[in-house]
């Protein structure tokens, strides 16, 4: 009797270390998160923030950035995102995935999530430094590159864009914003209706996407 209760007693055991390890192994994962830069930007805008992510527990099979060519329309662009979230979920297996964006990288990944289906597929998405109302920084641009047009305050892309629901969808918007931002103008532009709207304090353009406060606030946003 005293032989099989030890023996139950080491089966119990195991199984319940067997279940701590599930729960840990799950509790390891995250939605794969998908980077998107803005106008004039490339790989080396996530640098900062790819290191960030990885230094607390992401696998780099966990985090992609999204390469295109940021004078092309914000429509063309945000076809090929729906392409690309559609490649990352097939090969991880995820369900769905998380969209971090910086500037211009905002407006094409709206569309998305607005005309392309995006909600059923983005769990969390977030912009740093996004002209979501537009910026007059992109009239300097704007008669050279449908890129730039797009970001012109009032324009049509911007003006469809933001009817209705600014923030569709059960996704979880959120997005941070800088006083010292010279190329977001107005400040209030990157602020939607329906987001968490942060102020990241004084930081450049740039600085959004590098800054170790802004990286934490990230993540604890799309945990």
């Amino acid at each position: 009797m005293f032989r099989a209760a030890r023996i139950l007693g080491a089966l119990a055991v195991a199984f319940t270390a067997l279940l701590g390890t599930s729960t840990s192994a799950s509790a390891a994962t995250h939605d794969p998160v998908i980077f998107v830069y803005g106008f004039n930007g490339s790989t080396s805008t996530w640098t900062d923030m790819v290191a960030d992510f990885q230094a607390h527990g992401y696998s780099a099979s966990e985090l992609t950035i999204f390469t295109y060519t940021s004078t092309q329309s914000n429509v063309t662009t945000a076809n090929q995102l729906a392409s690309k979230v559609a490649a990352v979920r097939s090969a991880t297996g995820a369900a769905k995935v998380d969209l971090v964006t910086h500037s211009m990288g905002a407006l094409s990944s709206r569309y998305f999530l607005k005309n392309l289906g995006g909600t059923s597929v983005v769990d969390d998405w977030v912009s740093l430094g996004g002209p979501n109302h537009g910026t007059t920084t992109a009239s300097l641009c704007s008669w050279l590159f449908t890129a730039c047009s797009d970001m012109v305050p009032g324009s049509s892309f911007l003006n469809a864009l933001n009817a209705t629901d600014e923030t569709p969808g059960s996704v979880n918007y959120g997005t941070w914003w800088s006083s010292c931002d010279d190329t977001i103008n107005p400040d209030s532009s990157v602020a939607l209706t329906g987001a968490t709207n942060t102020a990241a304090g004084c930081l450049g353009h740039s600085e959004l996407h590098d800054d170790d406060t802004v990286a934490a606030g990230v993540r604890a946003f799309i945990a």
